[in-house]
């Protein structure tokens, strides 16, 4: 499929009954968002996450009238993995807090089709956002409105005709590992806005928010979150032993 608009396939986004659930408590769900979800409405107009989750916990404690479910933070649409909601209105500033001054450790898992020039290494760019075209710009130095990006990437493993990169963001960027991987001639596969030769199947690229660690909202002890990736032929060669 070579389209230049990839159509994310319908059939395989979230609904409260396929929805994945990581972990919950009284404070926090964890979902495994799918290709295609987007997290929080946008101009599109196709139901959130957000809205599935609400659902869910509706449904799952047969709720009456609203469910509170806060939106901490979001994954790119074509994205996978880890997505943390707060259900409680104490967990939610504590989260937004945590989010916001970097205090979460957050590890990404690339597929891309061209090797890095090291093996692992540091990146830093400046990134300068294009809404119209809702893409980043990736800069070698500061130019006048753009941000600081950093993140280390390490090659995990080598697939017939991919790599698998770890990354752990450092900070949490527009499109960032997207911007900063095409910077450096790693596309993401299936990333045609970056550059990627060809679309995915299913409209998605290969990136997934593989880990996520908190300190937890109320317990105040540290908590990580472990998404699996997607059944496909690729993402199974990765975590094939």
């Amino acid at each position: 499929m070579n389209s230049k608009n990839p159509k994310i396939q319908k059939s395989n986004r979230s609904t409260p009954s396929n929805l994945q659930v990581l972990f919950e408590d009284n404070h926090l769900v964890v979902i495994n968002k799918r290709v295609g979800d987007i997290v929080q409405g946008d101009k599109t107009g196709d139901d959130p996450l957000s809205e599935v989750v609400k659902q869910y916990l509706k449904e799952k404690y047969n709720k009456p009238g609203n469910v509170y479910l806060g939106v901490v933070h979001r994954l790119d649409r074509p994205t996978s993995g880890i997505v943390l909601f707060a259900k409680t209105s104490k967990a939610l500033p504590r989260l937004n807090k945590m989010f916001a001054q970097g205090e979460t450790k957050k590890i990404y898992w690339a597929v891309v089709k061209n090797a890095p020039p090291q093996e692992s290494d540091t990146l830093t760019h400046w990134l300068v956002r294009n809404p119209k075209q809702n893409k980043s710009y990736a800069n070698s130095k500061e130019v006048p409105n753009s941000k600081k990006a950093v993140l280390d990437y390490k090659i995990l493993k080598k697939l017939d005709s991919y790599y698998l990169l770890e990354i752990d963001l450092k900070t949490g960027r527009h499109h960032q590992i997207r911007a900063q991987l095409a910077a450096i001639g790693c596309t993401i596969k299936g990333d045609l806005k970056y550059g990627a030769d060809r679309s995915n199947k299913d409209g998605g690229i290969h990136l997934q928010a593989r880990s996520l660690t908190i300190m937890h909202p109320v317990k105040k002890e540290p908590i990580t979150f472990l998404a699996p990736p997607p059944e496909d032929p690729v993402w199974n060669a990765c975590i094939s032993e």
